[in-house]
């Protein structure tokens, strides 16, 4: 069996040493007889593994001790509603700023209105959804309940390229695309949150880390599976939280380690952007619409000179290993998700690929 490279936004590739671990371990979980996905949650074979994903992952990003690390389910799409559930009515505020940078902003607005008064403080739509706005043009509410912001557009390509500053407003962030592919300041933000499909393991599990302070706070209504400070105070276990997606979540943070920790991950995911972006920029035949200072680090969309010769290029791509580069259908073109997993080998093939392809089209 050949692995191929796999673009996909998500779910994404995973470390090849992990999955060989999984593997390795899908039957018989260090002598125990089991699979993890079988254990108990509250056993002590399932609770060491819980109790080691969760140092690991404030190992790596540094966490102050004020901080908590939540393990919930339902993915980001879920906490478009569950962080305005614990957060909105804060202080008796019921309203929240949003930064509008595309498709994700706009799913995590729309979903927001139902328990608040929204703000939408910024939008990149008159420019197309391809920069961030300045900083400075942000129209913030100092009476709001917190500042919404999505660290990196799947579709759109848009990253954040710096921490914003929001003054004694916590700053809430959707990192589900880009949270552990470089190091981060936590303590610049309230709260973050992202679905682990990314860089971090399989669907199933999602990562909210909380400042401590900001617990305690959810609408009447609020479901006790989706309040944080319950889910907090029972360490996550409230519910029977994803076993399986958390195991392979820890080995994925064992793996970021080995490499170097997040410094080492920044380095490398730089290398394959500058590859990649290097070559869009060069090349007459394709394009990239986002603009320079916002390009995102994990996801790459392109588009080609003739959008006749889209089904071709994929094509051909396929048959070189290269596969799910086909972009969001809402943007058309292509799309090139290279998350930490991705080598930089990778993003190689696809450069000599797209080279080769223009010579014959071109």
């Amino acid at each position: 069996m050949s692995r191929v490279y796999n673009f996909s936004a998500g779910p994404a590739a995973l470390p090849e040493p992990v999955l060989r671990q999984c593997a390795d371990e899908m039957l018989d979980w260090h002598g125990s007889g089991m699979s993890v996905m079988e254990m108990s949650h509250r056993g002590p074979e399932f609770m060491a593994i819980h109790a080691e994903a969760q140092a690991l992952l404030r190992q790596l990003l540094g966490l102050p001790s004020n901080y908590r690390t939540l393990f919930l389910q339902g993915g980001a799409i879920a906490e478009n509603a569950i962080v305005p559930m614990n957060l909105i009515g804060r202080a008796n505020a019921r309203k929240a700023d949003y930064i509008d940078t595309g498709e994700w902003s706009r799913k995590s607005i729309k979903e927001a209105k139902k328990y608040g008064q929204v703000n939408v403080a910024a939008s990149g739509s008159a420019g197309g959804y391809t920069a961030v706005p300045p900083r400075e043009t942000w129209q913030l509410d100092p009476g709001a309940a917190y500042v919404h912001i999505c660290s990196n557009e799947t579709i759109g390509g848009v990253e954040y390229h710096f921490d914003p500053d929001t003054g004694d407003v916590p700053l809430v962030a959707d990192m589900s695309s880009n949270l552990l592919s470089r190091p981060l300041d936590v303590s610049r933000y309230g709260l973050i949150y992202g679905g682990a499909q990314k860089n971090i393991g399989p669907a199933g599990l999602t990562i909210v880390i909380v400042r401590e302070d900001l617990l305690g706070h959810a609408l009447p209504e609020t479901p006790s599976a989706f309040d944080y400070k319950t889910v907090a105070d029972n360490d996550s276990m409230y519910n029977t939280p994803p076993t399986w997606a958390i195991y392979v979540a820890g080995l994925v943070f064992r793996w970021i380690e080995q490499q170097g920790g997040l410094a080492a991950m920044a380095a490398h995911n730089q290398a394959k952007a500058d590859l990649l972006y290097g070559h869009l920029d060069a090349s007459g035949f394709y394009r990239c619409p986002v603009q320079p200072g916002s390009r995102s680090r994990m996801n790459v969309p392109f588009k080609l000179a003739d959008e006749k010769l889209d089904a071709a290029f994929l094509k051909g791509a396929e048959e070189r290993g290269l596969v799910q580069l086909k972009g969001h259908r809402s943007v058309g073109g292509m799309r090139a998700s290279i998350y930490n997993a991705m080598p930089l080998a990778g993003v190689q093939a696809l450069v000599d690929y797209m080279k080769a392809f223009e010579a014959r089209h071109g």
